[in-house]
């Protein structure tokens, strides 16, 4: 391989979630950009399987997300405009919780802060309007009709499909074995060889700690739990058509979450947002173990108290991993130290529905050194 042909603009290392955003906005941009991924694209040792992922703009963690979201809502409708599948449905989003807990409190100040438009409902309401989720009379409601969820695999796929017709040249199945920065640039060291670039990005969900050990910031990694169940009642109550996504603040400031039945998966999806078991740095990676008949009733036991329609037969589980930061909030921006070096970490279990947006962030930081976009409150440096 000669040096003209091995030498990039940027390198991206992970073309998952957030990787493959970065490659196509880079690509879109001209930028001759090399995505290195250890996995398939897409591929379900990570976070990013599972059929469906939520997307909201009432963000109750932090008002300061919104921006960011409306900014993700119109590049995800870009990239669905030149997709050959649908990739984003609006179902509605209905979350649920006391008023002690801080879904619905959040939820209303960011919508209140921003403009957004929502119902709050009362338990009357709630049972009225949603007379398929069971509550008890302490709960209060919040519906946002532009929530809704992304097709996660498909967004991935198309990402990296746009890139490359871009002018990206992506490799899977090719771990990187190590990188090396400099003032000049970097160079990374991969099973298919050797490249180098003025810029690096990383974004390599749970591999980012072992990546980045000097950054001083800890990454947990979690097992989390997901499931899918038959209806009891009349199937067609819980298509995307007839049911919204919902957000059920079970254990506060953590709950319940789940998804209409999608038109190519049978069965109601439900998963804990909490994170779950600990993986040690040295096992990611490794076989993560499958649910367990305990974890797999406590989430049909869920759905019977509070959508008993929805609690038949499973049907399928599996697990994907949480990369946690030591606040829950993303670990987005340039390398402290490292000039030549972004990064984008620790989504911690609601980053998804952002990938466009962290895409375009990324692409900016590449390039340009910064962005437009608001994100010090993102910063790597705020850890010290």
């Amino acid at each position: 391989m000669s040096a003209a042909n091995n030498h990039f603009d940027v390198i991206v290392l992970g073309v998952g979630s957030m990787g493959s955003a970065a490659c196509y906005h880079l690509a879109k941009r001209g930028i001759k950009v090399l995505g290195l991924e250890q996995f398939d694209i897409p591929h379900n040792q990570g976070s990013h399987h599972g059929k469906s992922r939520m997307i909201r703009k009432a963000y109750y963690e932090h008002p300061d997300y919104v921006p960011l979201l409306e900014r993700a809502y119109e590049l995800w409708d870009e990239l669905e405009a030149d997709a050959t599948e649908k990739i984003i449905y609006r179902t509605g989003g209905l979350y649920l919780g006391s008023s002690y807990g801080s879904i619905i409190t959040g939820s209303l100040e960011s919508a209140r802060k921003h403009g957004l438009p929502h119902r709050y409902l009362n338990h009357a309401e709630i049972c009225e309007q949603f007379p398929s989720f069971q509550v008890p009379e302490t709960f209060e409601g919040y519906f946002e009709s532009e929530g809704g969820f992304i097709r996660p695999e498909d967004a991935v796929q198309e990402h990296a499909h746009q890139a490359e017709k871009n002018g990206a040249r992506i490799l899977a199945s090719t771990p990187v074995l190590d990188w090396v920065s400099s003032p000049d640039g970097v160079e990374v060291k991969s099973s298919a060889g050797n490249f180098s670039a003025g810029q690096l990005i990383i974004c390599a969900g749970a591999w980012t700690g072992p990546i980045l050990r000097d950054l001083g910031i800890e990454l947990t990694v979690t097992r989390q739990v997901q499931a899918w169940f038959e209806p009891k009642d009349d199937p067609k109550k819980f298509t995307h058509e007839n049911f919204p996504c919902w957000f059920i603040e079970t254990d506060p400031p953590h709950g319940h979450y789940g998804f209409p039945t999608l038109p190519s998966q049978k069965g109601l999806k439900i998963a804990e947002h909490k994170p779950g078991e600990p993986i040690l740095a040295d096992q990611v990676g490794q076989a993560v173990d499958p649910p367990n008949q305990s974890e797999l009733d406590d989430l049909q036991r869920v759905l019977n108290t509070f959508i008993p329609g929805a609690a038949g037969q499973l049907l399928k589980s599996c697990t994907c991993l949480y990369t946690n930061s030591p606040d829950q909030h993303f670990i987005v921006g340039k390398h402290p130290e490292l000039d030549p070096v972004s990064l984008a970490a620790g989504f911690s279990g609601h980053g998804y529905k952002f990938a466009s947006v962290m895409g375009e962030i990324l692409a900016d930081l590449a390039t340009n050194g910064a962005t437009r976009h608001s994100i010090e409150f993102l910063s790597p440096k705020r850890f010290g």
